[in-house]
């Protein structure tokens, strides 16, 4: 089990140094000026080359991507070209926007999901497994972009029920999560009726309807449960996406969060900025796949066994 512990740790470290320097060089690269961007292309030259020393862009790549790094090890992300603010409390500023929208998103599409998954698993070949399959069909065919200002015209705008944009409450999350939430349910809800069938047709199911329960007490209690792993690794890794930044989807609402912080710094050219943000992306993954491997040895005592052994 150490030894697991110390091979997962020093590659979830590889694969942040890695990132953390990919995304360095990449955005270095990429063509164009944050000076120009602050001091606008009339700028004086002498003015722009005071500037691009004082912020350090004058020194080679290699040296500024050393200098990141070891300002980070100290716990340091710099601080913003643009606002002078310093990049972790930006970060932490908007991080709980982002949070609480991933968790609201995470429980829309389970509502959903789940008792779709359920009733086409149960309902195999009929016409509720058709109805069923294909709405989530149709949440898979309509991207965030345009189901979010579809949203928004309909009750926002025409019926008035809903806020546009922003965060002024619980009312102003419905349509976001509904747009996120609808895009994880479709995929979800095929993911419970292929595992659920899969289970289905395992002889202690049939020992269990056997011994007199009814169909719904077996599907809930036993068939459910066994047929979670598969269910619990997609909602990780959607769970990692929504922590990350629903980019689209918090821009179309104006939405706090660390998605539409990543887009501005992007627009802005604010590097501190977005190698925070794509920092703070890969730990979220890191840690809700630790998160999900634990929740996998609770409810599959086979695989603590296996830790042991």
């Amino acid at each position: 089990m150490l030894r697991l512990l110390l091979t997962r740790l020093s590659s979830t470290v590889i694969v942040i140094f890695g990132v953390i320097s990919l995304v360095f060089l990449l955005i270095h690269l990429v063509p164009g000026d944050p000076v120009d961007v602050m001091l606008g292309e009339n700028a004086q030259m002498a003015d722009r080359e005071a500037l691009r020393e004082a912020l350090g862009l004058n020194r080679p790549i290699g040296q500024q991507l050393i200098t990141y790094i070891g300002n980070l090890l100290q716990g340091d992300l710099g601080q913003s070209l643009h606002s002078r603010t310093s990049v972790s409390s930006m970060i932490l500023e908007r991080f709980p926007a982002t949070l609480q929208l991933a968790l609201v998103s995470l429980l829309v599409s389970c509502l959903i999901a789940f008792p779709l998954g359920i009733v086409a698993a149960l309902n195999r070949g009929k016409a509720w497994d058709k109805v069923a399959m294909g709405v989530s069909l149709l949440g898979v065919s309509i991207p965030n972009f345009l189901l979010g200002p579809m949203l928004i015209l309909l009750f926002s705008l025409s019926l008035g029920w809903l806020p546009v944009s922003g965060k002024s409450g619980f009312a102003s999350m419905v349509l976001p999560a509904i747009t996120l939430g609808t895009a994880l349910a479709a995929v979800l809800s095929r993911m419970i009726r292929s595992t659920l069938l899969e289970v289905l047709n395992e002889d202690y199911i049939r020992t269990a309807r056997a011994k007199g329960l009814s169909y719904i007490r077996v599907v809930i209690f036993h068939a459910l449960p066994n047929a979670m792993l598969p269910i619990i690794t997609l909602l990780g890794l959607q769970l990692g996406v929504l922590l990350g930044g629903a980019v689209i989807t918090e821009t179309v609402f104006s939405w706090p969060g660390i998605g539409k912080l990543t887009i501005d710094a992007i627009t802005k050219r604010d590097y501190p900025v977005v190698q925070g943000c794509v920092l703070l992306i890969s730990i979220s993954y890191v840690i809700v796949n630790a998160f999900t491997d634990i929740i996998y040895g609770w409810i599959d005592p086979r695989i603590r066994q296996g830790d042991r052994s």
